[in-house]
């Protein structure tokens, strides 16, 4: 018996690593869900203070691309007409008040975007998870009912990121990041946390319809993303994509 068990041993390993998903595969699937070739969409941002005021914005959004969006706000009347226009690494923003185009660019993208919980990067981010980090299984979890794969992410060389590491709840059925923890480059500065309250499936993809964000350091209760409606596959007219649309 003492030299048959090791040999038995040795017969189940290939099907124990089978069992181990491959954390690049995850993020691949997890990019097929979230990331998106054009798409125009409608959404409400409910932004909640510390004494549990809301305000609420709604805009519509167009996007072509990982890099390329526009962002045009709906309501409240204050903020209606604000463009927020990304062209790969810049941010170009309209304000009808001041009748005024800025670049926003470098640190400032990290700003919050209308006093809520969301940067600009946050706002107008399309790109590939698979294409900026490495990433590592670090466990198996249960996060809203869902058992979910837990991955670390880290920024690959020569990535310029906002949040250098992150640690990721992936849904084992969807594929979709539940919760997430954004972290500094050292990994232990916590910056923001993410999570996907609810989720629709459109044209055979499953989608966030809640996302709910934390500054860490900033002192109000979260802001809610709600997607109103979302299309996917829309052909958008390129000139929407210019400087001098912003002003139209």
């Amino acid at each position: 018996m003492r030299f048959i068990l090791p040999f038995l041993m040795l017969g189940a390993m290939p099907a124990m690593l089978m069992a181990q998903p491959d954390a690049a595969e995850i993020l691949r699937k997890i990019d097929k869900q979230m990331v998106t070739e054009s798409a125009e969409a409608t959404a409400t941002m409910v932004i909640t203070n510390r004494r549990g005021r809301e305000t609420r914005i709604t805009s519509r959004s167009w996007s072509k691309g990982e890099t390329t969006s526009l962002v045009e706000y709906l309501s409240p009347a204050r903020e209606k007409g604000v463009k927020m226009l990304r062209l790969e690494d810049v941010l170009w923003m309209y304000t009808p008040q001041a009748d005024r185009v800025i670049q926003i660019s470098g640190h400032m993208l990290r700003q919050s975007v209308s006093g809520s919980d969301l940067s600009y990067e946050d706002m107008v981010d399309n790109g590939k998870l698979l294409e900026i980090y490495d990433a590592a299984v670090v466990g198996e979890e249960d996060f809203m009912g869902h058992p979910c794969y837990v991955l670390r992410l880290r920024a690959k060389e020569g990535e310029e990121v906002t949040y250098a590491q992150r640690k990721v709840w992936v849904d084992k059925d969807r594929f979709l990041p539940l919760k997430e923890e954004r972290y500094a480059k050292n990994g232990t500065t916590l910056l923001k946390n993410f999570e996907i309250r609810s989720a629709q499936k459109i044209d055979n993809r499953w989608y966030p319809k809640e996302m709910y964000f934390k500054d860490v350091l900033a002192k109000g209760q979260g802001t809610l993303y709600i997607i109103e409606d979302i299309k996917f596959g829309v052909d958008i007219p390129d000139y929407m994509f210019t400087k001098a649309a912003l002003r139209e």
